[in-house]
C-alpha cells in the first residue's frame, strides 16, 4: 500500500568515494537504505534525493551508477543537488530534471496536497551553500504565484549554524539573509528540508520548522567545541553509524518528520499478547481503540 501522505528523504549519498569500486561501502549502504524504503508499509509515494549524489562532480560513472541505485527505488523520484555535484554534467545525465531560466536545478512539484520547492544550493568550488540573488528571485516569483498552496521548501544546505563548528552557515552570510528575506513573509511555507551535515537535526529557519536528514553515507560525529583549523586535535570525525534516511508525514495541517536507520535491529519487544494490552488502552484513551 502506498501512502500518499508520506514522502521520503535521502540525502549525501557520495557515490564513488572509492572511485572505480562499484562495490564500496557508500554503494553498500544505499542499497539498505533503499531495500528498507521498498519493504515499508505502508510504503512513501515520493522519494527525495537531496544532493552530495557523488563524490567527485565530474565522475561521470558514478553518477550513473548512483542513478541506477537510486532506480531499484520502485516509485516517483525528485532531485536536487549538493556542493559536491556538479551542475553542468548533472544536466547531462539527468536531462528530464526541471531547471529554472538561468539553468540552475530549481523547479517545484505538486504532492501529497503540497507543492515541494526544490532549490540549488550549489556555489562551484565551495563547500557552502548559496542562494544568489537570481535564484533568489526565481523562489520569490514561484512563491509570489500561488499563496494559498501550503509548500514544502527542499534545498541540500541547511541555512543555520549547527552547533558544529565547521558545518555551520552563520546568519551574517549574504545568502542566508537574502533566503531570509524571501521565506519569512511567504505564509503558505509550512517548512523546510534539508541534507549536508550528515546528521539528523530539528530547527527552524525563518519562522519555519526546517528537518536536517542524516547521510546514507557514513555519519558525522557530532562534537560541539569549536574546531582549530591550524591545530588538528585527533577527534572523530566521522563514524560507521548505519546508514540513514527521513520520512515526512503531512497529515492535513503540519509537516512531521521521523528519523530513521536502515540495516539489522535488535527487537526487544514485539506486539503480542503480553503487550496487546498496552496498546487497547493507549488507544482507548484517546477514544479510538
Amino acid at each position: 500500500m502506498i501512502d500518499c501522505t508520506l514522502v521520503a528523504q535521502v540525502t549525501d549519498l557520495h557515490i564513488g568515494f572509492d572511485r572505480g569500486n562499484p562495490h564500496e561501502l557508500n554503494v553498500r549502504r544505499l542499497n539498505l537504505v533503499i531495500d528498507q524504503l521498498n519493504a515499508m508499509r505502508p510504503k512513501p509515494s515520493l522519494l527525495l534525493v537531496t544532493g552530495d549524489l557523488v563524490e567527485n562532480g565530474d565522475d561521470r560513472d558514478a553518477y550513473r551508477h548512483m542513478k541506477a541505485l537510486i532506480g531499484r527505488w520502485d516509485g516517483r523520484v525528485a532531485w536536487a543537488i549538493g556542493n559536491h555535484d556538479d551542475r553542468t554534467i548533472f544536466r547531462e545525465l539527468f536531462p528530464d530534471v526541471e531547471t529554472d531560466p538561468d539553468g540552475f536545478i530549481q523547479y517545484e512539484l505538486d504532492h501529497c496536497g503540497l507543492r515541494w520547492i526544490i532549490l540549488d544550493t550549489l556555489d562551484a568550488g565551495r563547500h557552502g551553500g548559496m542562494i544568489c540573488a537570481r535564484r533568489a528571485g526565481w523562489l520569490k516569483a514561484r512563491l509570489a504565484e500561488r499563496t494559498k498552496v501550503r509548500t514544502v521548501i527542499v534545498l541540500h544546505h541547511p541555512p543555520v549554524d549547527t552547533g558544529i563548528d565547521w558545518m555551520s552557515a552563520l546568519s551574517c552570510e549574504a545568502w542566508v539573509k537574502r533566503l531570509d528575506r524571501v521565506i519569512k513573509p511567504a505564509r503558505q511555507v509550512v517548512g523546510m528540508i534539508a541534507g549536508h551535515v550528515h546528521r539528523p537535526i530539528a530547527t527552524s529557519f525563518a519562522g519555519r520548522p526546517l528537518a536536517v536528514c542524516a547521510s546514507t553515507a557514513p555519519v558525522l560525529a557530532l562534537d560541539l567545541e569549536d574546531i582549530d583549523p591550524k591545530h588538528p586535535d585527533g577527534r572523530p570525525l566521522i563514524l560507521g553509524d548505519p546508514p540513514s534516511f527521513a520520512l515526512h508525514y503531512w497529515n492535513g495541517e503540519r509537516l512531521l518528520t521521523h528519523f530513521e536507520i536502515a540495516g539489522p535491529r535488535h527487537v526487544l519487544a514485539s506486539y503480542d499478547n503480553n503487550l496487546q494490552p498496552m496498546i487497547r488502552d493507549m488507544l482507548r484513551e484517546r477514544g479510538t481503540g
